[in-house]
Order: structure tokens, then C-alpha cells, then sequence
């Protein structure tokens, strides 16, 4: 299978590293072998998973510049669900749009080749992107089947939406002809609000049948549950949030004809 999907928005706050991990962790407790590469400087996703990312440890920043390398199976740390990996980022990170920059050919498909490498021994590799449309946003993407976009039930949602979709057409025309939108999932929904449901249709207006027909609820568990390094699916799977990421991963797994 191998499929390589990049969760992306360039607005922060967005659940975007919530939804990655997420349903990640949900695909894992399936059975099927899952690795989450966080190139997010930030580090919330390997966080997330209780992943160590000291520079002392390997991670993409490793990969990127050449002194790891992705078939190193040693470089993906264990998660607490057993065929679920992560590839950690660190603080160096956040100067490899410079150095990525600085490099005249191919700059745009470097993770693309490296993943090319080690994409037969997953069954999905999720990536994690920067809350930015730079450098590592389009590597990711150049490398990717297919782009998950979390948006969330606020006021200014749409807002910079039709930059990250020109983006898409560009890597699409340019760099990727693959590239494909496997849909769009709205977080922090509030079924109380007014204003998350005036969100919401104009976003099924927007995107149609891309648009998953779960929506992830605001829940103080799910928000808990990284600072414990695990997904909510360890944490409280009981909990409105931790229902609500089950069913998403239940709708993915439809879409792409899992079991």
C-alpha cells in the first residue's frame, strides 16, 4: 500500500497535529503499520506520541541533510500501540528552510526521495507540515498522495484557504501530478454555536464530498491528551473526542476501501 498523506493548513491552531496523530493512532489499533514524520519545528506531534527529540536523538532534520539514513529502521522510535512509529523532529529544524533554500536543484523534492526509499514498509506514512506554505510545506506535499486539510469552526477559517489550495494546484502542476485532496476535517466544532454551523456549510459548499462528514468536537480530554505523550485513544477512549477520531478513522478507512 504505502500511501503518504500530508495533514496541512497554514494556520495554526487548526487541530491539524491533533487530526495527524490521531488518526494515525486509530489506523495502528487496526493492525496496519503507521509512521508519523513530524516536520513541524514545533515538535507537537512527536510530543503527541511520547517521542524523545533531544539532538542527540535521529530525526527528519537527520534525513533531510543526509546523516540518517531512511532505511536506518533504528531512526523510528516506538510508540505505546505497537505498529505505530514516529520519525521525530528537533529545534534544528527551524533553520532547514534556509538550508533548504540555499540548495539550487531538487530542493523541492528531497523528502520526496528519500521516502521513496522506505514507502513499501509502512502501510501509511502521515506527515506532519509547519503551520506555513515554506520550503518543508512543499516538500511534504511534493512527496505526498494525497493532503488532509483541518479547518477549524471559527470565524476566520476560510481565511488563507485559497492559498494553501493554490499551493496545491501549483505543486500539482508543477511537482506533483499525483497530488491529490483526500478531504477536509472541521475541528473544534461547537454543535451549540451558530457560528460553527454557518462554518460548516459554507465549507460543504467549498469542498463538497471531500469534506469527512465527521466533525471533531471541542473536548478538554482530547487537549489533555498530548501533554501525556499519548493519542486519546489511550488516554480516554471514552471520551466525545476520542468518538468522534474512532469515527473518522472509520470514514478514512471507507474511502480507501480498508477493511
Amino acid at each position: 500500500m504505502g500511501k503518504i498523506i500530508a495533514f496541512a493548513n497554514q494556520k495554526g491552531g487548526v487541530g491539524k497535529t491533533t487530526t495527524c496523530i490521531n488518526l494515525a493512532a486509530y489506523l495502528a489499533l487496526e493492525g496496519y503499520k503507521v509512521l508519523v514524520i513530524d516536520m513541524d519545528p514545533q515538535g507537537n506531534a512527536s510530543s503527541g506520541l511520547g517521542a524523545e527529540k533531544s539532538r542527540d536523538t535521529k530525526s527528519i532534520y537527520d534525513v533531510i541533510i543526509g546523516e540518517a539514513s531512511p532505511t536506518d529502521m533504528d531512526i523510528y522510535q516506538r510508540t505505546k500501540i505497537h505498529t505505530l512509529r514516529v520519525l521525530p523532529t528537533n529545534i534544528d529544524l527551524a533553520g532547514a528552510e534556509v538550508e533548504l533554500a540555499s540548495i539550487k536543484t531538487r530542493r523541492e523534492l528531497i523528502v520526496k526521495d528519500k521516502l521513496s526509499e522506505i514507502k513499501g514498509k509502512f502501510d501509511f506514512i502521515f506527515i506532519d507540515c509547519p503551520p506555513s506554505l515554506g520550503l518543508l510545506t512543499i516538500n511534504a506535499l511534493t512527496a505526498a498522495d494525497q493532503v488532509v486539510i483541518p479547518i477549524q469552526c471559527e470565524f476566520f477559517a476560510l481565511e488563507g484557504l485559497s492559498q494553501l489550495m493554490n499551493t496545491v494546484r501549483l505543486i500539482k502542476k508543477h511537482l506533483n501530478p499525483d497530488l491529490d485532496i483526500d478531504g477536509v476535517v472541521l475541528t473544534l466544532f461547537d454543535g451549540r454555536s451558530n457560528l460553527s454551523k454557518q462554518v460548516a456549510d459554507e465549507v460543504k459548499k467549498f469542498f463538497d464530498k471531500k469534506l469527512y462528514k465527521t466533525f471533531i468536537p471541542r473536548n478538554i480530554r482530547l487537549a489533555e491528551a498530548p501533554s501525556y505523550g499519548l493519542p486519546v485513544a489511550l488516554y480516554d477512549k471514552r471520551c466525545p473526542g476520542a468518538k468522534a477520531y474512532h469515527s473518522l478513522t472509520k470514514e478514512f478507512m471507507k474511502r480507501h476501501k480498508l477493511k
